[in-house]
């Protein structure tokens, strides 16, 4: 029919989509700078309105017989022959595969041949930020690393970072030198305009690009100032390689352009041993000193090691004692020194420091048994390291006071039991004998009993207690019944004498006849 593809009636109601003359984009490739990820290509256009997309597929989502691909985000329905995919990217050491291609509102072209990509490994470094400050003749210059103020970043360490700046006067003269990423340009003509680029590199890696041209011009120089700045370089290796090692130092944050005679490097020293290497150089306005000699140090001989904290919690018959590590837990680089620990103890109640007692643990938890009850003791560590025979100051004293002695209540219980009970026993016993003594005086003035009414009044006397004497026996008496023989009557009474009767009323017995009271009362007679 003459012609490539074959295009249905309308009749039909399909439509097969003719692609004949729609070619795919040619010469893809990505570029990288930092994260900032960016795809470009060629295409021949024929005066057709096209549009790009563009799909990518990890390597981990390739290795299969069909690969898995995806839209490429900031990469659909593009009108120009470029795109940014940087917010695609997370990853930067997988590879990637990224395939491209055009379309009209009605044909699709074939997707292009993919494109390979290994982030890290294709990404150029990009220039820093730049400050600048003309003052006294000279030129001062801050730098800040490349990807300083973004989330992510391809080059997690920003030491690793060394600068390179090309200085000029009036396009003449190019002028190139390292730099630190705080420091002053020197030898410069006075009321002069200078224009300079900085470039960052990783030594041995990579060298980045050149940022934009900053231009500044000088003043006039001033009187030359005494005061000198420092700064500090640092080297890092692990072990000592011989040779050139110039482009291995590194500048120390914290330690440039100070006036200070001492700064604090402990950021850059990382947890595993190793040695380092240190060399200070100082500079005042306009001249600076020769780099000094460089210092070996070895931080697990040159360290102090700090005290470690210390908490004391009591049980009935324990003292418990944590202790924290110099530093605390986190700090990796004391594992390498084998920490134990001497733990001193004592009561509170002596400042003598002599009576301390001292306990010494590999581990960080500690007790201490045989412990005085309601007693205040107080407890402080030191660390110390055999291997390398250095030792902590003492940690803060911790005092704790131990709990009372749980027998004491019940002894005091039992104490107190045991008096009531005496007392109880004593108190019936006084009761029992007041009892008694009642009875008895009750039964002596108060009987319960009365003597018949025929004794009860004998001889005109009141009947009184057998237990008191009232008064003196009489010798007056009476005969209550009598038996008198014959013989009695005759021998004993005469004529006419007769006993006279005595009154039962009166309870004394008595003879009426006054004059013969006397005799008659001693002659004998029976009486019963």
């Amino acid at each position: 029919m003459g012609v490539d593809c074959l295009c249905v009636s309308a009749l039909l109601r399909t439509s097969l989509r003719c692609h004949a003359n729609l070619e795919s984009p040619q010469d893809i490739e990505v570029y990288i700078v930092n994260t900032n990820f960016t795809l470009r290509w060629n295409y021949s256009e024929d005066g057709t309105p096209v549009v790009f997309s563009a799909q990518y597929c990890c390597s981990e989502d390739c290795q299969s017989s069909e690969m898995e691909w995806k839209k490429l985000a900031g990469c659909q329905n593009v009108t120009g022959t470029r795109c940014d995919f940087s917010s695609a990217i997370t990853e930067y050491d997988i590879e990637y595969y990224v395939r491209l291609r055009a379309e009209t509102r009605e044909d699709k072209s074939p997707w292009s041949s993919y494109f390979e990509m290994i982030p890290s490994e294709m990404a150029e470094i990009g220039p820093p930020e730049i400050e600048l400050q003309s003052t006294n003749g000279v030129i001062k210059i801050k730098l800040s690393p490349p990807e300083a103020n973004q989330a992510q970043k391809m080059w997690i360490d920003d030491l690793s970072f060394k600068y390179n700046v090309v200085i000029w006067e009036n396009s003449s003269n190019l002028r190139k030198q390292s730099i630190f990423p705080t420091d002053t340009i020197r030898d410069l003509a006075p009321e002069t305009t200078y224009c300079l680029k900085v470039q960052a590199y990783r030594p041995l890696e990579k060298e980045g690009l050149f940022s934009p041209v900053h231009c500044i011009k000088t003043t006039r120089k001033g009187t030359e100032k005494d005061n000198l700045d420092g700064y500090l370089d640092f080297l890092a290796f692990i072990k000592n390689i011989p040779g050139d090692q110039s482009k291995k130092w590194l500048s120390v944050p914290g330690c440039e352009n100070i006036t200070n005679t001492k700064c604090n490097f402990t950021s850059i020293i990382p947890p595993s041993p190793g040695l380092y290497y240190l060399r200070v150089q100082a500079m005042s306005e306009y001249n600076r000193s020769c780099l000094s000699y460089e210092v070996k140090v070895d931080p697990l001989i040159t360290n102090e090691i700090g005290p470690p904290d210390v908490k004391v919690d009591v049980s009935d018959v324990l003292l418990h004692i944590q202790i924290s590590p110099p530093g605390g837990s986190e700090n990796e680089a004391l594992r390498n020194y084998g920490l134990s620990y001497r733990v001193l103890y004592w009561k509170n109640s002596s400042n003598n420091e002599e009576e301390a007692k001292m306990k010494v643990v590999k581990q960080r938890i500690a007790t201490v048994s045989d412990l005085t009850p309601a007693t205040f003791y107080c407890v402080k560590a030191q660390a110390f390291s055999e291997t390398y025979n250095k030792s902590s100051p003492f940690s803060k004293e911790e005092c704790i006071l131990t709990p009372r002695d749980k027998m004491l209540p019940l002894i005091i219980l039992a104490t107190f039991l045991g008096a009531l009970i005496a007392i109880l026993v004593v108190a019936v016993l006084i009761i029992f004998v007041l009892y008694q003594a009642y009875n008895k005086i009750k039964y002596v003035f108060f009987p319960s009993c009365h003597p018949p009414s025929n004794i009860e009044d004998v001889g005109g006397q009141p009947f009184s207690s057998p237990y008191l004497l009232t008064e003196e026996p009489t010798e007056n008496f009476c005969i209550i019944e009598s038996i008198i023989t014959e013989e009695t009557k005759q021998t004993d009474f005469g004529e006419g004498q007769h006993p006279k009767p005595c009154s039962r009323d009166s309870g004394n017995y008595s003879y009426d006849d006054d004059d013969n009271s006397g005799s008659k009362a001693s002659e004998g007679k029976e009486i019963v």
